[in-house]
């Protein structure tokens, strides 16, 4: 009777939700205070696919999704974002009949990387996607290991781990697990590759299981790349599924050595984020000509990317989340690898749409000298953080002449509108981004997960 009841409080709280626009987690947040252990009671579909990490979520799931319906599964996925237990719980039992049957053929999850060890707790995944671990949200994750040890909990014998063979923190979740239960996605060299780190400070310098100083045969980006530790052995792996050759500014890459994939967006990240969908999506017996075709051609719902115009600027918003240094290198990377004349806005107004917090010790963690180009021609600066950006700016090697700081940003887009032609790109995080379109022409909107 508790389970029928959770259901149906679920259910109904999930309709009224629906028409005041709100309620994808307080269903779930009732169900389980009627029935706690109600994850565990219902019956769920034979795939359930759960993918977490640092950065990537939502565009891999999106992407995982459209290409299993595809090829014929009937998908269920938490596509609003709510990612936590009571999300969770709020999407099973929504997709649930009365008596405790989960519709669907696959049941695909986004899962926060500090709350799977709750969202699991009563069930596990057939698959678990994990994407990377970088410094994420300092006030809130701490340190990269730390999440480590928090999604620790979440992991079953029984599961098949998809796991990013070219991250050294990652590829430590294999320890302990059965071989046959690890599968791997990772990237081979290519011509963008470093053979010295790039940035400001290096999360791979150590190895994560014994603390020797660690060694790179190349790096992708940040600490992603062909390590090895030459005191205990922990080493890249061999990948099951790889990117066997990437050319970023033609737009292509090539999986498995024999599956062309045209880039919607020229970007490492989504390079990563395909990776890991295709890996999930083989491993559910989807055909390679399925998934290429879908992933050429998809575009993602969630806006990561959006194309606009101001005045004579053609402009681009790149989503950047606050707290998150990796995410904000690698679209200031795409900003200079695209060669032509741009300015560049950076907002800072509100550093979370979940939580207040004042602290911005991450700027300095962001290599803006990525920005001191010819082709930069100027760098706007705004929000309510303006001068903890412009003391950021200040220790970098952008020119001071270059920069120009705006408190609000209403100034800042009229500045820009009024001067120039140049391409624009806007980077900034999803708690700001619409301080930005409400102002602009929006025009499309493309993949990007930052």
């Amino acid at each position: 009777m508790r389970m029928l009841l959770a259901i149906v409080i679920c259910k109904l709280l999930r309709f009224i939700g629906k028409l005041v626009g709100k309620g994808s987690s307080l269903p779930g947040r009732y169900a389980l205070k009627l029935c706690p252990d109600v994850l565990g009671r219902v019956r769920l579909p034979k795939h359930i696919i759960a993918v977490t990490g640092s950065n990537g979520k939502t565009s891999t799931v999106e992407m995982i999704a459209a290409v299993l319906r595809a090829g014929g599964r009937e998908v269920v996925y938490n596509a609003e974002g709510s990612n936590q237990i009571e999300g969770v719980t709020t999407l099973i039992l929504t997709h649930c009949t009365l008596g405790g049957k989960m519709r669907g053929d696959v049941l695909l999850l986004e899962s926060d990387e500090r709350y799977a060890r709750y969202s699991f707790r009563y069930f596990h995944p057939t698959h678990f996607v994990i994407t990377n671990l970088y410094r994420d949200q300092l006030t809130r994750n701490g340190h990269p290991e730390w999440v480590y040890d928090a999604i620790l909990p979440a992991i079953h014998p029984d599961t098949t781990l998809v796991l990013n063979a070219d991250d050294p923190l990652v590829a430590c979740f294999a320890r302990g697990h059965a071989p046959e239960k690890v599968k791997w996605f990772g990237l081979e060299q290519w011509n963008g590759d470093s053979e010295e780190h790039r940035g400001v400070y290096n999360d791979g310098a150590l190895c994560p299981v014994c603390k020797h100083p660690m060694e790179y045969d190349f790096y992708h980006y940040a600490h992603i790349g062909a390590y090895r530790c030459p005191a205990c052995g922990h080493c890249r792996p061999k990948p099951d599924f790889a990117v066997t050759e990437l050319d970023l500014a033609a737009g292509r890459l090539v999986l498995e050595g024999d599956t062309p994939i045209q880039l919607s967006f020229r970007s490492i990240y989504n390079v990563y984020n395909i990776l890991a969908a295709w890996s999930a999506s083989r491993l559910c017996g989807v055909e390679k000509d399925t998934i290429a075709g879908v992933i050429s051609r998809y575009i993602l719902k969630n806006g990561r990317m959006v194309r606009f115009t101001l005045g004579q600027h053609r402009g681009t918003l790149l989503i950047s989340k606050h707290e998150n240094s990796v995410a904000y290198d690698t679209n200031l990377r795409y900003v200079r690898e695209m060669g032509g004349r741009c300015s560049v806005l950076v907002i800072v107004d509100a550093i979370s749409r979940k939580y207040f917090t004042g602290e911005t010790s991450w700027l300095w963690d962001i290599d803006f000298d990525q920005l001191a180009c010819d082709t930069v021609e100027r760098v706007y600066l705004a929000g309510t953080y303006v001068n903890d950006l412009a003391l950021r700016f200040d220790y970098s090697a952008v020119p001071r002449e270059k920069t120009a700081c705006f408190a609000d940003i209403g100034q800042a887009v009229e500045a820009i509108r009024d001067s120039g032609d140049e391409d624009l790109y806007v980077v900034t995080c999803f708690s700001d981004r619409d301080k930005l379109l409400s102002r602009v022409q929006v025009e499309r909107q493309e993949a990007k997960e930052a």
